[in-house]
């Protein structure tokens, strides 16, 4: 799964958001902000991850148990679904 086209993550006035272009800006109307996990896990998912992947990352970069990552991770992920931000 990946973050869909037209997508970007910006750091604006110390701040994570997510910007669509070209298109993007045609489907999507608001403003997502991202705080540092979120902005972590968008930014693996630009390339291409699947969700071990991701709790393999989060668990090395961050202190956090392979459990607790694995559920944010879903909630993330239900996120990004719920918005039309993923391509699985």
């Amino acid at each position: 799964m990946k973050i869909k086209d037209g997508y970007l993550l910006r750091c604006v006035a110390g701040s994570n958001i997510v910007v669509p272009v070209g298109e993007g800006s045609m489907d999507f109307s608001g403003v997502i902000t991202l705080n540092g996990v979120g902005a972590f896990l968008w930014k693996c998912l630009e390339n291409g991850s699947d969700k071990e992947t991701l709790t393999e990352k989060l668990t090395a970069e961050y202190d956090v148990d392979k459990a607790t990552a694995a559920e944010d991770i879903d909630d993330f992920l239900k996120k990004l679904r719920e918005a039309g931000l993923l391509d699985e």
